[in-house]
């Protein structure tokens, strides 16, 4: 082999590594560049979204004391997942006549795919009453 061309292809493939080394660099220059700039708006956009979800869940909670709420706030009890409040009318009177699921929206938030799911569900009559009974050999305090 003429010692000539072995020189050219050592040369070529430093220049070819070196310049892929140098494009890297550069990419990645050029990457972090422009994150720097997105940073301010994503932090932004995160607080933003951080403030309307706290202040959603508080209204959530406050809700029944609000104007126009239709039932007792004495007979609301707060759940937040996945439906905000169950209500127990009649409650305040020891004679409960209804319960009924309240989700609370603000604004032009809607339903999401499982709050459809159970208000399909509680329309259907697809409602029960379970009774769990814990096991006696949990309860009893046994002597040592």
């Amino acid at each position: 082999m003429d010692p000539l061309l072995i020189l050219f292809l050592i040369l070529f493939i430093i220049v070819a590594a070196l310049a892929y080394k140098i494009g890297v660099h550069f990419g990645s220059m050029q990457r972090d560049v422009h994150w720097q700039g997105q940073i301010p708006g994503i932090k932004k956009d995160s607080i933003e979204r951080s403030r309307a979800s706290l202040g959603g869940q508080f209204s959530e909670q406050l809700a029944p004391y609000l104007p126009n709420f239709k039932y007792k706030p004495t007979e609301c009890k707060f759940l937040g997942k996945p439906v905000d409040l169950i209500v127990f009318e009649g409650m305040d009177e020891k004679e409960v006549t209804e319960i009924v699921f309240v989700e609370v929206k603000s604004g032009g938030s809607e339903l999401n795919g499982v709050q459809r799911k159970i208000r399909d569900a509680v329309k259907a009559g697809r409602v029960r009453w379970d009774e769990y009974r814990i096991p006696k050999d949990l309860t009893i305090r046994k002597e040592e």
